[in-house]
């Protein structure tokens, strides 16, 4: 008995000696387990970080919008009348279906026989209220057309357009009323007043730097002195718009050269206000003025308007100058 009991203490002593060595190799051979897994992650996370260090990431772009077309329509009653040149305007304008069947409505069986028509009025110098127009002329155009190109006839004056319908008794409706254009004359600035104004002489140093009348000039000695003469006896004015020395021809030396200009002078009260066509002039201390004017082929309407500096008084005059050019040529055998 006394020996078993030996045996079971001893057994009992090993036992408790052996436990903590096992449980620290037990801990000593699962702890390598969680230093790993902590490599890997730092790893991971090591190797995200290289990759950000090199990504661009593309910055979010607004999606861009395609263009689209203008409308056709826009759902209005209006004209709009602008300048292309000179002697054209262009108008384009819109008349809503509502419009055409209130027309309709009113107008009954007279609407299917009335005619679309643009009117065109000559608007210079008058504040337009459908009735003081100088003149006007119709055009007729089709229900399909919303724009036209006008031929004016004439440079330098102001322009209304109505678009509507002619009855059969001659009875216009308008429909709609344009803006006012004014086209602008076909040449330079003709105001030469003043503060404009050169000496004759010194024009005709200008001149002759123009046309070959200066030293260097490769033009013949011959040619320069029928100039010169011309030029300083008032037989040949200064040119006006477009105009230029013919050539001689090489065949034959025999030539001529002739141009108009046109002047236009005045006087009226020192302080008064002066427009020719519709642009303000300056005076001279004493009330004169003098315009001159380039005067190519065809008609020049010149209004010129005087309002008096309390604006009671009004005068207007208006010269209408025309030029036809005609040349002939003739070639004895």
């Amino acid at each position: 008995m006394a020996i078993l009991r030996k045996l079971k203490e001893k057994l009992k002593k090993i036992i408790k000696e052996n436990m903590p060595k096992k449980k620290a190799l037990d801990i000593s051979k699962e702890s390598p387990k969680p230093v790993e897994s902590k490599k890997q992650m730092l790893g991971i996370e090591e190797l995200a970080i290289e990759k950000t260090k090199f990504s661009h990431p593309e910055v979010a772009r607004m999606r861009r919008a395609m263009p689209q077309e203008l409308p056709g329509e826009y759902g209005w009653d209006k004209i709009i009348l602008q300048v292309r040149d000179p002697w054209w305007i262009h108008a384009y304008w819109e008349v809503r279906p509502q419009t055409f069947e209130r027309l309709m409505h009113e107008l009954g069986d007279e609407f299917y026989r009335c005619r679309r028509i643009l009117r065109v009025y000559d608007v210079s110098q008058v504040i337009f209220n459908g009735h003081n127009a100088h003149k006007f002329f119709d055009i007729q155009i089709n229900e399909h057309t919303n724009n036209w190109y006008i031929d004016t006839g004439g440079p330098g004056r102001s322009w209304c357009v109505d678009f509507g319908l002619l009855l059969p008794n001659g009875r216009f409706i308008t429909i709609v009323r344009s803006n006012t254009v004014q086209t602008p004359l076909d040449g330079p600035s003709w105001i030469t007043d003043e503060e404009w104004m050169i000496p004759e002489d010194m024009f005709a140093r200008l001149y002759g730097m123009g046309f070959g009348l200066g030293r260097s000039s490769p033009v013949g000695k011959a040619w320069q002195e029928r100039v010169k003469r011309a030029l300083f006896s008032g037989v040949l004015a200064s040119p006006g718009m477009g105009s230029s020395p013919v050539k001689k021809a090489k065949e034959r030396k025999f030539w001529l050269v002739v141009d108009c200009e046109l002047i236009v002078y005045g006087a009226t009260e020192p302080d008064a206000k002066v427009t020719v066509q519709d642009r303000e002039i300056k005076l001279r201390p004493d009330g004169t003025f003098t315009l001159r004017f380039a005067l190519p082929d065809g008609k020049q309407v010149i209004p010129v308007k005087a309002v008096s500096s309390d604006n009671l008084e009004e005068r207007t005059i208006t010269p209408v100058v025309s030029r036809d050019t005609k040349v002939n040529s003739l070639v004895k055998a």
